[in-house]
């Protein structure tokens, strides 16, 4: 039975060498040397086990080049172009590597059991550890799984993919110009009083941005997730570590690989608004449920009706100030507009996106070498103005022995990220930006362009594109040299000197933006005094690490290795502004306006030193101990609060390394049990000098006039506390790792507790005269707990392979102290309160007839939440029993009617990955979603709620399925069933309630990619060794139960909740080659 659980392994290695792509180059015979030719043949061999077994898909290369092959399905291999005398090098995961000299006889192989394949290592600080042997909670990413879907970032490619790591869309929506955030296990911090915590990234050891890095060039990703793991770089990961690490040469013939990719996107799931016709029987209901006149009259529903149908072609009326009417008709004179326009599918559409790269690497025993380039250009989603991204990247590596005792390694990394977008929509904060409001808000009868062929002024085209354009320029230049030192065996010592240049330049231009009245002649419509504002911030960061290391390996079993190091930053940064208003003839440069002038800038600095040291122990990869110890000083704090220590300590048991254990040890190959406590600082706090007032000052900034201009202003700032000084964060961590049936099953379980202590916090209420904010202090703690799962099968069935993956994890935050004694709701944060908690009303339903309503308001008094109850409002629960809704106190002890509703922080987010492949097919499924979250829009919400007060009222299609009573006049029939109440200006229907929170939970079907690898007899006639054709799709498909005017992952996103700039789907195609 077990032998027969090896070859089914064994049939899996083989798969996943071929449906991952690996790639074997092939050594093409010189046909122009006759001699080479008579001395080259083909070594033939098979390769076994100690128990008989065949292997498949071991590796079989000669030594030093990269001509090689793998075993086939009866462990047989097949390797031309060998001389005489090549050493050849068979192995395969699970066995010990093995060499043999060829001298032209067929080859019997026999590989011997490798118990530490489990020699597997796994990338952590400053250095690689077994797999096997760690103790700390760290998941790791291949550049397999990076490399397999087009996506336009690194941080894309790990959505649902690490357990623990969450990822959400940005303030900015799905525009190229945000990046999608993340964490690790949770948020860090509460509320915004002055620090931060995020992950730190660090590409290759050096701090960096995983955005802007080509994801063809990662060759691992690790994600250290507790304190164990990451307390080694002190003061920078309290909210953990992301460790890139980016490929590099390889001895051998150059090898030559070139990948595409040619995307076409789309919006996803952006709603449909309401026909015309349909809203303009809402907006009527809305105003009779108002008890004001409709806007809509008998003859201009029919005009609207009569547009849409194509029975007459009027669909505008100029108003008395010679200008079309497009938006309002106080005077009920029949002018509003009678149009039919989806104004979000009509601004927003489809876009084209291409990416290449290329990369070479190759080398001797000696010095290898490995270059890279990549372009990639995004089109965005705007059908207006254009928006597009470019990003550029370029990478040198090269890597020398230049003594048995001294390795030296070089790199260089260019980075270029450019934005061009219409200033309108991109300039500024997107989450504020009022034009995606404006996009969801617009009614459908305003038309596209007027009965003259112009655009109108209310669908906002002239601004995107003629309103000025807003530009960026981001250049990151990362430079790195590493000297390993290894004077006597098991004693290395590393020198990394690391520098980095970060340049940044912004160009934004308001240009006079017209319309055109009935005559034809223009009128200003925005930006009526022009103006070019530019922003440039250059910042140098030095970074040098110095660790050394000595392993002992006893041959009793006992193997201990001890490190230490010192790291040390110096960030320095210098920015410029400047602005000024009138561009001359229309050209958007700062020589070429003449008004208003203003300029600032200013530069800053912080340092931070650290020193470390790590302790690792193992007896025979049984009982696992490590230690590490930080000693860290930051510029950041005053002198008596600059140093600390940070420890932390984890153990481990891996039970199947027992010699009881023994029997079981071919079916359970890892059982290891761990445990870990740290602690950690964090310095990041938002101002570089914290300790410092500092007045604010801006220029021509006053509202008043002196001499004719506007003279500069200064304002007090706030107080700030001399004891301000690190937050600490203590981790405690358990898990277990589980390899089953020749590694065929993995399962790997973390349960976690973070506590974040003394964080930055708001300071004691003090009286208004003050004159001034009190200071910011330490005063806040709170824990995130939670637990992750990661669990893969892998196994082949004949020539089919397939694999499944799937990751699973959960996290709350809980607030510990917050100075809110009373604990008053509407502060949000009080002791022993749930991040995300959301609070409201408990919902009877919604009143059918006024004779319910009567009957309800018999018992209950709602007047503390509006007057003029009646059919179709809400009918609220009195809960506490005394005949009125109240919240009386709003505090956790005394909240009255209020409940707590549920929670907004996504619970189980899942990523679920298939894959398979079969004789040159190879298929990959991937899911990704939440499987519990609770959302309510706010009450001004127009994404959800349709009417939200006249102005900002739209009706999407779901939003007409509001309360009608049976006896309605309107002309969309009666609806007493209706999801929502009956539409009006006040807010008194639209309270956070049972009866509206959403279930955001979602599973999306996020990417399947269909590829084929031509056979490589076929390649290799054109000199290709690789070459595979794909065709990928992204979020394709979303199931979920929220409102269909949501994506459920741009929920809550901008200030007017969920109006944002969509994200998209895509289709894409291309290929990969390797020569």
């Amino acid at each position: 039975m077990l032998k027969k659980i090896k070859s089914v392994s064994m049939l899996l290695a083989l798969a996943g060498a071929s449906s991952a792509g690996v790639v074997y180059a092939v050594a093409v015979p010189k046909v122009n040397t006759t001699q080479n030719v008579q001395q080259e043949s083909t070594c033939t061999g098979v390769v076994k086990d100690a128990t008989g077994e065949t292997v498949i898909g071991a590796s079989v290369v000669v030594k030093g080049t990269t001509n090689g092959t793998i075993t086939g399905l009866d462990g047989d291999f097949s390797l031309p172009n060998v001389k005489k005398g090549d050493v050849i090098q068979i192995s395969f995961v699970g066995y010990k590597t093995k060499e043999i000299v060829w001298n032209g006889q067929i080859l019997n192989v026999t590989l011997q059991d490798d118990s530490q394949t489990l020699d597997e290592v796994v990338i952590v600080a400053f250095g690689t550890q077994k797999k096997a042997n760690l103790t700390g909670a760290v998941s790791s990413v291949g550049s397999k799984e990076i490399a397999a879907r087009p996506v336009n970032s690194t941080v894309e490619a790990l959505q649902g993919v690490v357990p623990g790591m969450n990822i959400s869309t940005s303030s900015d929506g799905g525009s190229l110009k945000g990046n999608k955030s993340f964490n690790i296990r949770g948020t860090g911090k509460i509320g915004n009083y002055g620090s931060s915590l995020a992950p730190l990234v660090l590409i290759d050891g050096m701090e960096g941005d995983i955005n802007a890095i080509n994801p063809q060039d990662i060759e691992n990703i690790s994600v250290l997730k507790d304190a164990a793991a990451s307390s080694i770089y002190g003061s920078r990961a309290p909210g953990g570590v992301i460790l890139i690490t980016t490929k590099k040469g390889k001895s051998g013939k150059p090898v030559i690989n070139y990948n595409n990719n040619f995307r076409f996107n789309s919006p996803l799931n952006m709603p449909h608004m309401a026909d015309s016709y349909s809203f303009a029987l809402a907006i009527n209901d809305q105003m009779a449920n108002n008890g004001e006149a409709p806007m809509y009259s008998e003859k201009k529903l029919q005009q609207i009706k009569d547009y849409q149908t194509g029975k007459s072609n009027e669909y505008m009326w100029p108003y008395s100030n010679g200008r079309w009417n497009a938006f309002d008709d106080p005077n009920r004179e029949d002018l509003m507009p009678a149009a039919n326009t989806d104004w979000l599918h009509e601004l927003f559409g489809s876009s084209f996106t291409q990416e290449h790269s290329i990369s070479a690497n190759g080398g001797t025993d000696v010095m290898q070498y490995y270059l890279s380039a990549n372009y990639l250009d995004q089109g965005g989603l705007l059908k207006y103005g254009d928006d597009g991204k470019k990003r550029y990247s370029i990478t040198a590596k090269i890597n020398a022995d230049l003594a048995k005792w001294l390795k030296i390694g070089y790199s260089v990394r260019f980075n270029r990220i450019d934005y061009d977008a219409p200033s309108f929509a991109s300039a500024g904060n997107n989450k504020s930006n009022v034009f995606y409001f404006d996009v969801c808000r617009y009614w459908p009868v305003i038309p596209v362009v007027d009965p003259n062929g112009y655009y109108t002024s209310e669908s906002k085209i002239y601004q995107l594109e003629t309103g000025g354009r807003y530009k960026t320029q981001e250049d990151i230049l990362a430079q790195q040299l590493q000297f390993v030192i290894e004077p006597i065996k098991n004693w290395k010592t590393t020198v990394e000197l690391n520098y980095r240049i970060n340049t940044y330049f912004e160009h934004v231009d308001y240009q006079t933006v017209y319309a055109y009245d009935v005559a034809g002649n223009p009128y200003a419509v925005a930006n009526t005094t022009s103006s070019v504002s530019e922003y440039g911030k250059k910042s140098n960061f030095f970074n040098p690490n110095i660790f050394t290391e000595y392993a002992l390996n006893l041959e009793s079993g006992h193997n201990m290795k001890a490190m230490v190091g010192f790291q040390s930053e110096l960030f320095k940064v210098r920015d410029l502004k400047a602005s000024q208003d009138n561009i001359m003839a229309g050209v958007p440069t700062l020589n070429t306006t003449t008004q208003n002038a203003k300029a600032s800038g200013g530069y800053s600095e912080w340092a931070t030193a650290g020193f470390f040291g790590r302790i690792n122990y193992d007896y025979k990869g049984r009982y696992l101990v490590e230690a590490n110890l930080r000693y860290d000083g930051t510029s950041r704090f005053l002198k008596n609060k600059r140093w600390n220590w940070f420890p932390s300590f984890s153990v481990g048991w891996n039970v199947a390394q027992e010699a009881f254990f023994e029997p079981l040890t071919d079916l359970i190959g890892t059982m290891k049990l761990r445990a870990s406590w740290g602690q950690l600082g964090n310095q990041n706090t938002e101002s570089y000098y914290p300790f410092y007032r500092t007045i604010t000052y801006q220029q021509n900034n006053g509202g008043w006039l002196v001499n004719g201009q506007k003279p500069n202003t200064a304002a007090e700032s706030a107080l700030v506390s001399a004891l301000l000084g690190w937050e600490k964060t203590e981790t405690f961590n358990v898990g277990f790792d589980l390899a089953m049936l020749n590694n065929r099953l993995n399962v790997n379980f973390d349960y976690f507790q973070r506590k974040s202590k003394d964080i930055v916090g708001p300071g004691q209420e003090l009286p208004v005269i003050l004159g001034t904010n009190v200071p910011n202090v330490n005063n806040l703690d709170m824990t995130s707990k939670g637990w992750e799962l990661q669990a893969s099968w892998r196994d082949q069935i004949n020539d089919f392979r397939y694999g499944i993956t799937l990751s699973l994890s959960d996290s709350k935050v809980v607030v510990d102290k917050f100075p809110n004694p009373s604990k008053d709701l509407g502060q949000t944060y009080y002791d022993g309160a749930v991040i995300g908690d959301i609070w409201g009303w408990q919902t009877v339903g919604i009143a059918k007839t006024q004779a319910e309503m009567d009957a309800h308001l018999a018992n209950v008094d709602q007047s503390s939440l509006g007057s003029n109850w009646g059919a179709g409002d809400i009918m609220y629960a009195d809960l506490d029993g005394d005949k009125t809704i109240s919240a009386k106190d709003n505090t956790l002890t005394n909240h009255g009617d209020k409940v707590l509703l549920g929670n907004n922080t996504p619970r189980y987010n899942f990523g679920l990955n298939l894959d398979a492949a079969w004789k040159g097919f190879d298929l990959k499924v991937f899911f990704q979603g939440t499987l519990k979250r609770d959302y309510m829009p706010s009450n001004s919400s127009t994404m959800f709620w349709g009417a939200v007060g006249y102005w900002q009222t739209n009706y999407f299609e779901p939003h007409l399925d509001y309360f009608r009573p049976e006896d309605t006049t309107s002309g969309l029939g009666p609806n007493v069933n209706g999801y929502y109440p009956r539409p009006m200006n006040d807010d008194k229907n639209r309270e956070a309630q049972s009866r509206y929170v959403q279930n955001a939970a979602y599973c999306r079907l996020k990417n399947v990619t269909l590829g084929y690898t031509l056979p490589s007899e076929l390649t290799k006639k054109f000199y290709v060794n690789n070459l595979r054709f794909f065709i990928s799709a992204e979020n394709l498909l979303t199931i979920t139960s929220l409102c269909k005017t949501f994506d459920p992952e741009t929920i809550g996103v901008g200030d007017w909740d969920g109006c944002t700039y969509p994200l998209s789907k895509s289709i894409s195609f291309g290929l990969s080659a390797t020569f």
